[in-house]
């Protein structure tokens, strides 16, 4: 279109067929596009060209790739972060947040139609470290923790049914598909290690949302998780998918890889520069060097015994998601900058009597060995833990043997780099239902944890129909009551 000549509009457009283009040598030149608005209204059509493509060379000539390291908004506190995702809501006022009221009320009406009855926990609680923090006899190895953890037990969220307020932990929206997490991590600060991704996820839930968890939405697709595993699967033998070709040898891919490469930046050259094309390049190039570096990092068969059983790798209860903890501090070491690891199986309608203590079995012990290995090689202090599910749970249900969702107060903790330790911040109401003191909304937890990373979460914004859009939205403050 740009060579189009006004000879051929004019049978559309008479009026444009007098415009005429003369040198000052006084000769005729094809009567362009480009041409006509050079002449027309004194230039003002061709400045306003020459002004959008000075845009575009100018945003082309600032690329830079999507793994490069990049400047934070200010002195950060961690370098990762490492996320425990509970799905499915864990029951709080029945693991950390003691609530003898409740316990007085066990079985009395809720209300007066009687229908709907207290529930008081089922086990005994009791207070650990020189912080005093309570927990319940089903974390017994977490407990010992105490003082490493900072206790927000004032959680609220929006939305009281799983798939939206996944949603919106995971990518600060439920109501449209926005980037995760990480995904908007990895965008705002690169990657630390050039031959791993930035962001892994580890047995990410396929129900619900699925890969929205860590999905790029509208940011490069360089931004989206890499997942491993997935459903609580056993990760003895799980491989990355297609991170190995069987047909070809390393020395064959790196030829063919070659010749792929050759022909992208034949294209690029004809294109001129173009952020999209250059970042398929240099995935391309990631992918390649991850066959060496990725299956090394996943192979714990030179952990010693000693380190497994620190992760509960020796109890079939905590086998697997022990297995997720280690594989977890194995990729802090790596320098990963976003790590996610997910637990399904919270949401105890019923069954709590027998389903609660089983998975709190699955994760104490794995969760006090990453914090205690964590700490031991030096990484605790640069590495953010935050752990938690979508909501918690109602201090009362109909059938005495579980317990309904609970948006209005719920209880989720931190550890590591940047927060106050041996801490608890919040309180919910003397059942358990409503946060009444230090409420931190989702949006609010989501711009502290991208404050102790070194972003501001009012700064990290990314161009999309039209406007600038954020993780927090247009919502969310940094809970300094919780920072050291």
């Amino acid at each position: 279109m740009s060579d189009l000549r006004l000879s051929q509009i004019g049978s559309k457009h008479p009026s444009l067929m007098n415009i005429t283009h003369t040198t000052e040598e006084g000769l005729n030149l094809p009567s362009t596009r480009r041409n006509f608005l050079r002449n027309s209204s004194l230039g003002f059509g061709s400045l306003a060209l020459s002004g959008l493509l000075g845009q575009q060379q100018a945003k082309a000539s600032l690329y830079q790739s999507p793994f490069a390291p990049k400047r934070a908004h200010h002195a950060p506190k961690a370098k990762r972060i490492i996320f425990l995702c509970m799905k499915g809501g864990p029951s709080h006022m029945d693991m950390f947040d003691y609530k003898p009221r409740l316990q007085a009320d066990d079985n009395k009406p809720v209300n007066k139609d009687g229908k709907t009855r207290y529930r008081g926990s089922l086990w005994n609680f009791s207070q650990h470290g020189q912080s005093g923090m309570w927990f319940s006899e089903l974390l017994p190895n977490l407990a010992t923790q105490a003082d490493q953890l900072c206790m927000l037990n004032g959680m609220v969220s929006e939305n009281p049914e799983h798939a939206q307020a996944l949603d919106l932990l995971h990518t600060g929206s439920f109501q449209f598909a926005r980037p995760s997490m990480g995904s908007w991590v990895l965008y705002g600060l690169g990657s630390m290690n050039q031959d791993l991704p930035g962001f892994v996820t580890i047995n990410p839930p396929s129900a619900l949302g699925g890969s929205k968890y860590y999905g790029n939405a509208f940011l490069p697709a360089a931004y989206q998780g890499t997942p491993i595993g997935g459903d609580n699967k056993a990760l003895a033998n799980v491989q990355v998918s297609n991170l190995e070709n069987h047909r070809l040898n390393r020395k064959q891919q790196r030829q063919k890889l070659d010749a792929l490469q050759a022909l992208n930046r034949q294209l690029l050259e004809k294109r001129g520069q173009s952020s999209q094309l250059e970042g398929v390049i240099e995935s391309f190039e990631l992918a390649f060097r991850m066959q060496n570096v990725l299956p090394e990092v996943m192979d714990i068969s030179g952990e010693s015994e000693a380190t497994k059983k620190l992760y509960g790798m020796d109890q079939p209860a905590s086998k697997n998601f022990g297995h997720q903890c280690l594989l977890a501090r194995r990729m802090a070491e790596a320098d990963v900058r976003f790590i996610q690891l997910t637990d399904d199986g919270w949401d105890h309608h019923g069954g709590l009597a027998n389903g609660l203590p089983r998975r709190c079995a699955s994760i104490d012990k794995p969760i006090a060995g990453l914090l205690t290995d964590l700490r031991q090689r030096g990484l605790l202090e640069d590495t953010l833990i935050v752990w938690g599910g979508e909501f918690g749970r109602t201090p009362d249900d109909g059938t005495r043997d579980g317990r309904g969702h609970n948006a209005t107060g719920f209880t989720m903790f931190m550890a590591g780099a940047g927060v106050k330790h041996g801490f608890k911040y919040g309180k919910t109401d003397a059942h358990g239902r409503k946060a009444v003191e230090g409420q931190i909304g989702i949006h609010d937890l989501h711009a502290t944890m991208l404050h102790l990373l070194g972003l501001d979460h009012e700064q990290l914004t990314y161009p999309w129909a039209g406007r600038d859009f954020r993780l927090t939205d247009v919502h969310g403050r940094v809970v300094r009551e919780i920072l050291a």
